[in-house]
């Protein structure tokens, strides 16, 4: 296998499902958040699906990988995440099954997928424009708050390219959640499904995944709470707890 070349910024990382991505050293890479958004997708091995705000486009290649969805549209609207989502793709094979749109995610329709979609999936960002820390480095500063974005566009463009009884995933911060509801709500999607995502059982939830159906009426499962690490009676932090382990390993939940 060729040795793709490399940037000065970037790298080149193997993850999950011995998918091959590069990186840059000054953006956001790839964390527990994506792989677990990913696993929480049910598959749907004839369905066509996009990834909103790709990035490296890491969740639309581990669903390749897995054969989740016949085919992912990976959306990116930052020219340089375009490029790079992109060489991934190519790097990784999956050409066949995972095409790169550059649009803001605030002007797609339909027109965009040839039709509407049976999935949405989006990881949006979680803080506020004029919240937290400001990044110098102006593609993590995007890819962490909403200036290309707000959660409620997220949820408008799902709602508008999503076919009646389609299903939006979404990870997100748990002390958020209002607004999460609040978007989802206002676009006509019922949260069906949720699980809180915890880095300890002692410890507050870190992330909250939610699948939620354009049109349905409401009626919310929430599931057992996923406990990523255990400890040692004596204090000792475990790499993961079992379950973690098994979604892991399986790449589903």
């Amino acid at each position: 296998m060729q040795e793709p070349i490399l940037g000065a910024d970037e790298r080149l990382d193997e993850v999950n499902e011995n998918i091959r991505l590069i990186q840059r050293k000054n953006g956001l890479t790839f964390g527990s958040d994506a792989f677990l958004l990913s696993a929480f997708c049910r598959p749907a091995p004839r369905g066509r699906a996009a990834d909103f705000g790709c990035g490296t486009g890491i969740i639309s290649l581990l669903l390749a990988a897995r054969r989740t969805f016949a085919h992912i549209t990976a959306v990116e609207a930052q020219a340089s995440f375009v490029v790079l989502a992109a060489r991934n793709v190519t790097l990784n094979g999956f050409s066949h099954t995972v095409s790169i749109l550059s649009r803001d995610v605030r002007d797609l329709t339909p027109a965009d997928f040839g039709g509407e979609l049976d999935v949405v999936i989006a990881n949006p960002p979680y803080m506020r424009a004029d919240s937290g820390f400001a990044s110098p480095h102006n593609e993590k500063q995007i890819a962490r708050h909403e200036i290309l974005g707000t959660v409620h566009d997220f949820a408008a463009a799902a709602a508008r390219c999503l076919k009646y009884g389609g299903k939006f995933y979404t990870v997100y911060r748990p002390d958020r959640l209002d607004s999460l509801f609040a978007a989802l709500r206002a676009h006509k999607l019922a949260p069906k499904r949720m699980v809180f995502v915890h880095d300890h059982a002692d410890k507050e939830p870190a992330m909250v995944l939610t699948e939620s159906v354009l049109g349905a009426a409401e009626g919310l499962s929430i599931l057992p709470p996923l406990i990523l690490h255990e400890k040692t009676p004596n204090g000792v932090e475990k790499a993961l707890s079992p379950r973690a382990q098994e979604i892991y390993d399986t790449g589903r939940f």
